[in-house]
């Protein structure tokens, strides 16, 4: 088994997103991601980086490419979807990040490939997102009320408590936004 395989919900997914668009080249992509209206706001690769993680993802099978002549030029890798690389994106897309500290880049990144698919794919991810951080706040306060009261373990988890309640604030103005975009 491959190592996305292991791990369908990885960020790299986000990069199937840019191909799911249409068959590009990885230097197209770098360029897409340097763009900060777009998804360079949260994600900033460097073009060697960008270039191995999408051959780890061709390599997974999420990925297959051509190769398209530039007359003088070395011919350029042209990046496709496979149906197993589009499965991975939509299942990648349409759930919630699992992980507090996941939330800036993961989530950004799926929020921006969401609202590309529509208001209502932007508006089921922001609910699933909703309910996973009232778990997690569920969590936290179970942890709190089993922990000293101003011990260092509860200062911590008020700080996390703090966090989640911040994201929750957040997903409601994205609501909104959404809303108002409709």
């Amino acid at each position: 088994m491959s190592p996305l395989a292991r791990s369908p919900l990885m960020l790299e997914h986000a990069l199937l997103g840019f191909v799911r668009q249409r068959p590009t080249h990885a230097y197209e992509i770098h360029q897409m991601l340097q763009h900060s209206e777009k998804l360079g706001l949260v994600w900033h690769l460097k073009q060697s980086q960008l270039y191995a993680l999408l051959t780890r993802l061709e390599e997974s099978g999420y990925l297959a490419s051509t190769t398209e002549p530039q007359g003088s030029r070395p011919p350029r890798k042209i990046l496709h979807l496979t149906e197993e690389g589009h499965a991975a994106f939509e299942e990648w897309v349409s759930t919630p990040v699992e992980h507090g500290r996941d939330f800036r880049l993961e989530f950004l990144a799926k929020l921006f490939f969401a609202r590309q698919q529509g208001t209502t794919t932007a508006a089921q991810l922001i609910a699933s997102q909703r309910r996973a951080c009232e778990e997690w706040l569920a969590e936290l306060h179970a942890k709190a009320a089993r922990s000293s009261a101003e011990s260092y373990d509860w200062l911590v988890l008020q700080f996390r408590v703090g966090q989640i309640n911040a994201v929750v604030d957040w997903l409601t103005l994205c609501e909104t936004t959404l809303a108002s975009d409709e």
